[in-house]
């Protein structure tokens, strides 16, 4: 079995790509997909198991992949990582800035440690991931960063925190697409909406219990595939995205748009896309009967 890509073989031979968050969920697909189209795939992550683990599939795969551990949240680790992958393996041709957390809560229980994490995971980590990159590579042979947002374009009730840094890093993406555009290097961001990924079994209480349910408020009925997400990351890193810079791309089955106004019909001819041949449901959407 082998990672079935719509993208042609080959695309990234020669390319050092950078994924961070990538010991699992849509990390773990993208590095896949990344691998199979011929990337040397650069894993970064906090838990050394799962990075160790993702790298030894891609290179049972066939493809290339190496991993180090790294908390993105500190500026003198991520600078030193950063210099150590270019020394080890070269010029770093692409950035999948995935890593990224958060928990449920309402606002008002939040406290100042909690919002601070989750802001400093999922947006200043990623803001110094991006620099570093950028000034000790990208910026003399240009190249292609892609960061990870969320479906927060209403506001994000119940989870303001990861809402309020999301919108950070959508910012940020067009300011970076703006400033460094001189050196040919391309800034988009994917915002994914509800994905059939690992992290959805981390919830617990009353938000896991919504899960299952999530698929009816989406126009096409479905939860996303981690392929789904991968396959536009792929096109916003390859060629064929050579002048699209500064934009954000929705994988979220059109769940942002409209409102409770327009009522939902039932769906029909909506096929989900899953070319991730190492690909688990999570067990909160498994069918226990």
């Amino acid at each position: 079995m082998a990672y079935d890509s719509n993208f042609k073989a080959g695309l990234f031979v020669g390319q050092n790509i950078i994924v961070t968050g990538g010991g699992s969920g849509i990390g773990r697909c993208t590095a896949h997909e990344l691998a199979a189209l011929g990337a040397h795939v650069l894993l970064v992550g906090r838990n050394a198991a799962k990075l160790k683990n993702v790298a030894s599939e891609i290179t049972e795969d066939g493809g290339q992949a190496d991993w180090i551990v790294c908390d993105i949240r500190e500026e003198e680790t991520v600078r030193h990582i950063v210099s150590e992958l270019i020394r080890q393996h070269g010029p770093i041709h692409g950035l999948v800035n995935n890593a990224g957390g958060q928990f449920p809560s309402a606002l008002a229980s939040i406290n100042q440690k909690g919002f601070e994490t989750v802001m400093r995971t999922n947006l200043v980590g990623g803001f110094l991931m991006a620099r570093e990159v950028f000034n000790q590579s990208m910026s003399k042979h240009g190249g292609a960063i892609v960061n990870m947002l969320a479906d927060m374009w209403g506001g994000m009730p119940g989870m303001g925190h990861s809402g309020a840094s999301r919108s950070g890093m959508d910012n940020l993406t067009k300011t970076a697409a703006f400033e460094w555009g001189y050196a040919g290097v391309r800034v988009n961001a994917v915002a994914p909406g509800w994905i059939a990924s690992s992290g959805m079994d981390t919830y617990e209480g009353a938000f896991k219990a919504v899960i299952p349910t999530l698929r009816e408020y989406v126009p096409l009925k479905r939860i996303g595939t981690e392929s789904e997400v991968s396959a536009a990351i792929v096109f916003l890193l390859s060629p064929a995205a050579a002048f699209i810079s500064g934009s954000t791309l929705r994988i979220d089955g059109a769940a942002s748009l409209g409102g409770r106004a327009w009522p939902m019909q039932r769906a029909h001819n909506s096929e989900s896309y899953n070319g991730f041949h190492r690909a688990y449901l999570p067990e909160v959407l498994q069918d226990k009967d």
